[in-house]
């Protein structure tokens, strides 16, 4: 039906007969002659509807409203003198409409096409009409070079392409799953997968040395800018290799991915220790775009004269007292900030928010009474404080206080304006823990209990892993680990767990049977597509890249997703839908 894609039309072709097809984007009546802005998915081209040169497509031309589809034909001309238009491509040259064919009209909109303005539950309960701008089919497109990048290259580098079933049983990996009742077996369930992780580790017990696939995931968990209930992820997995051969592949892929994404990044990555991250930025995926380091303390707290602070200060195993000193603090911010910034950091359970400013005669604040000279002056030092700056404190337990004070610092940067959003800094973190307390003080396994140890025989708290994830701008890409090939390694594991051997069975029976079959050394890494996508576009959310998303509630407005099912759905599946007690 056409000839050109509309942004494909230039000055080459003046004097040439086109044929474009598209939406109309706007029209316009300019003393008789009415001129239409086609777009399709490349962009906009003028259209010109003179009586003069043709008086049947100018009289339908009349009946033309935004977004009504339509073909025309015409020859090329420049605009004239004066008229160009130098935002659009196409701002050059204009079509002078000799065929004119309304395809489909359009119904009133429900808002115009591009507003910014627009609720998102409205846009994505129109959502096909919500992506029919040229910068919603750009993200999209650089989606399809970035998925067609990762196959290109793990193809390069010997890796074999399988999909993994969706229909699965459920596994314990840190979120609630999906479950799908089964019609043949009343009373029994699927689970959607959360990942792949299992049979990705099957695979290399079967001998296909390089696994990947992009897979589809699923994880029934509070939602958020950086969550969906379904997402995407490049999956990677290799036999006889150790953890700098993960870590290479993945560069490499990410490289490539960027490269034909219009990025040239530089490889290998900066690396850093879990716990280096966690102390000297409160978070286990920092964002290194700006500096303003947590500095520990705790030393210096420990001989205040003010008992709250001093015993904090003492445990240091499960205690922590952080500083963050802001350059030009004192001068930037006001009294009434200073009180919003702790009533910020009280929303992530911070008990208070102690600070100092620098003054041209000394420290000034309601702590400065409870330290020694000597003590104020290690402060200054060890913080690089100079007149003009603010230091705030944190004190507290160990996960609270990095929690919250690493939050503070990213809050600090934003209302500063110190993050540099063009920079792409990214980041391996290196030597995670292998399990993490529960707030009943038992253990889990920090990433999942297939991960292997560095050194299994210590106490259950110095125990780290070879896990490692990337991470870009302060959002974690993905993760990864070495797993656990070796049955007595595994069995140690379990018993730190308290996972016994009929739950071991249960649960993952079938992975263990295939470890005890002649398992190989193996390891992988998952990278989070869609928030690579994210970053990629400049989006503020996941749900800018993805197709048909869901609403923050798990909701599609579009197709009214989740719905009820129908009674006879129900007795066939053997169910009965149980009204939730308040």
């Amino acid at each position: 039906m056409r000839s050109h894609y509309c942004t494909d039309v230039s000055k080459k072709d003046v004097g040439k007969e086109v044929k474009v097809c598209g939406w109309v984007n706007s029209y316009r009546d300019h003393g008789g002659v009415i001129f239409i802005d086609l777009r399709d998915r490349s962009g906009l081209l003028q259209l010109v509807c003179d009586p003069a040169d043709n008086k049947k497509a100018y009289d339908l031309a009349n009946n033309i409203r935004n977004e009504f589809v339509i073909k025309a034909s015409g020859k090329v001309r420049l605009r004239g003198e004066g008229l160009t238009n130098e935002k659009l491509k196409t701002g050059e040259i204009e079509v002078v409409v000799d065929d004119l064919v309304i395809e489909n009209p359009s119904a009133p909109l429900p808002f115009v096409i591009g507003d910014k303005d627009v609720g998102e539950e409205t846009r994505l309960k129109y959502r096909f009409l919500d992506l029919r701008t040229p910068e919603n089919f750009a993200k999209f497109q650089t989606r399809s070079k970035a998925a067609i990048a990762t196959r290109n290259t793990l193809n390069h580098l010997g890796f074999v392409e399988v999909e993994t079933p969706v229909l699965t049983r459920a596994t314990p990996e840190g979120a609630r799953d999906y479950l799908v009742p089964s019609r043949v077996y009343p009373g029994e369930f699927y689970a959607l997968p959360q990942s792949p992780q299992l049979f990705k580790q099957l695979l290399m017990c079967s001998g296909f040395d390089k696994y990947f696939q992009i897979a589809k995931c699923f994880r029934d968990e509070d939602l958020r800018a950086d969550r969906q209930p379904e997402f995407t992820q490049i999956d990677i997995e290799m036999s006889f290799v150790e953890q700098e051969d993960v870590i290479k592949v993945a560069e490499e892929v990410l490289k490539d991915i960027f490269k034909e994404c219009g990025h040239d990044i530089k490889t290998p990555f900066r690396r850093m220790d879990y716990k280096e991250a966690t102390e000297k930025y409160g978070s286990d995926k920092p964002d290194l775009r700006f500096d303003m380091p947590l500095v520990d303390v705790a030393d210096i707290f420990e001989k205040s004269s003010n008992e709250i602070f001093s015993k904090i200060a003492q445990d240091k195993r499960k205690n922590r007292v952080k500083a963050i000193a802001v350059k030009n603090g004192d001068n930037i911010f006001s009294k009434r900030q200073m009180q919003g910034f702790e009533e910020y950091v009280k929303k992530f359970g911070a008990k208070g928010l102690a600070f100092f400013q620098v003054k041209e005669d000394g420290l000034k604040g309601p702590l400065l009474k409870f330290f020694e000279k000597e003590d104020i002056d290690e402060i200054i030092k060890r913080c690089n404080l100079e007149v003009g700056d603010v230091v705030f404190f944190g004190a507290g337990k160990k996960k609270i206080v990095l929690d919250y004070m690493g939050r503070f610092r990213l809050f600090l940067a934003n209302e500063m304006n110190l993050i540099d959003k063009d920079k792409l800094e990214f980041l391996w973190v290196l030597n995670f823990p292998m399990f993490e307390e529960n707030d009943d003080g038992t253990y889990s396994a920090m990433h999942h209990p297939f991960t292997m140890p560095n050194n299994i025989d210590d106490d259950i708290e110095d125990i780290t892993s070879v896990a490692y994830d990337v991470v870009l701008n302060g959002i974690e890409l993905g993760g990864g680990s070495i797993r656990i090939h070796k049955n007595d390694i595994q069995q140690k594991v379990f018993e730190k767990l308290g996972i016994h051997e009929k739950e071991q069975r249960d649960k993952f029976g079938f992975l263990l049977d295939a470890l005890t079959f002649g398992a190989p050394p193996h390891g992988g890494i998952a990278i989070g597509f869609d928030r690579l996508m994210m970053l990629l576009t400049k989006s503020s959310s996941i749900r800018d890249i993805i197709a048909f998303p869901k609403t923050q509630r798990a909701q599609c407005p579009l197709t009214k997703a989740p719905s009820h099912a129908s009674d006879e759905q129900l007795k066939e599946l053997g169910l009965k839908v149980v009204k939730k007690q308040n």
